[in-house]
């Protein structure tokens, strides 16, 4: 008997990849779905999550899919109704926020799941294996792409808590802190701000490694052309190369057979994991990602650069 789900927030991400993961999948039925714009067809739809959460006493599980700024009083609320909570990435506008999230439902015994769906790429476990046992010598992250592509006229990502190039660029740091073998922080971090905007659109960030590998990353968000989402580590015993976001390896220059599915899989794993997790009675909030996005905003150097329009 599949579980009964709520989708809050339907935006682009959720009828790009939430809907058609949750109608793909087994394990799961749509049940209801909040939006201030949206509707979502052949279920019931709301613009309150108070309205839906009294209505469906019979969902366990609340997908949060909406911008982080507004996040947190939704998943409190799902949390306090007993529901169990699945957060799109960032999990939360603040790493303080997400915290109490998470002490909240280990209080209740309910499952809370930040989610991080490059991690779930086709080849990241791949990358990973591969890298354990390694030396690294440099390891090097190049994600650009277009906002006015993937966000298009969406102000949100350029007030503040809305992120800028972290939006996308934490997926690189989600992937980062799961196949490299050692723990690595910041050290120094250049970042772009339109002088028109509260968040950064590019980012170049320097991180210390136990090692001495040389570890950077260069984001972009003002791109032209094809998406670059690459990631190379040079190790002692040969060259590593992530592209497409983790849809693609290539091993000294060879491209690794293995998996067809690419980027499709990601979502459909997201909810596959959160079945697991709400079975197991257990909740995974893995905040590494956020808080190199954190530190980036402590430390980085800011510069002013031209206004930002769409």
């Amino acid at each position: 008997m599949p579980r009964k789900i709520a989708l809050v927030g339907v935006g682009k991400i959720a009828i790009d990849q939430h809907i058609p993961a949750l109608n793909a999948s087994s394990d799961w039925e749509l049940a209801a779905a909040v939006s201030r714009n949206t509707v979502v067809d052949g279920i019931p739809n709301y613009t309150s999550m108070d309205e839906m959460l009294k209505a469906h006493p019979e969902v366990e599980v609340v997908s949060l899919c909406m911008p982080p700024v507004p996040r947190f009083e939704y998943a409190r609320a799902a949390l306090k109704a007993g529901r169990h909570v699945m957060l799109e990435k960032p999990p939360g506008a603040t790493l303080s926020e997400v915290h109490t999230l998470a002490e909240l439902a280990d209080d209740a015994g309910l499952t809370l799941y930040a989610t991080w769906h490059s991690r779930e790429a086709a080849f990241v476990k791949a990358a990973k294996a591969w890298l354990a046992g390694k030396t690294v010598e440099s390891f090097t992250v190049t994600w650009h792409e277009s906002v006015r592509k993937w966000h298009p006229g969406q102000d949100w990502v350029f007030e503040a808590g809305g992120m800028g190039i972290f939006d996308p660029g934490i997926n690189a740091l989600s992937i980062v802190t799961e196949i490299l073998p050692d723990a690595i922080h910041l050290k120094s971090a250049t970042l772009d701000f339109p002088e028109n905007c509260d968040t950064p659109i590019a980012a170049q960030l320097d991180f210390y490694h136990p090692h001495g590998g040389a570890v950077t990353a260069d984001m972009n968000w003002d791109h032209e052309g094809d998406d670059i989402w690459q990631i190379e580590a040079v190790t002692d015993q040969g060259v590593m190369t992530l592209k497409n976001g983790g849809g693609l390896l290539l091993i000294d220059g060879v491209i690794q057979a293995g998996a067809e599915d690419g980027l499709t899989g990601e979502y459909p794993n997201l909810y596959a994991n959160m079945s697991d997790l709400v079975a197991d009675e257990k909740s995974d909030v893995d905040l590494r990602p956020m808080l190199h996005v954190s530190d980036a905003l402590t430390l980085g150097k800011r510069n002013f650069v031209k206004a930002f329009n769409w």
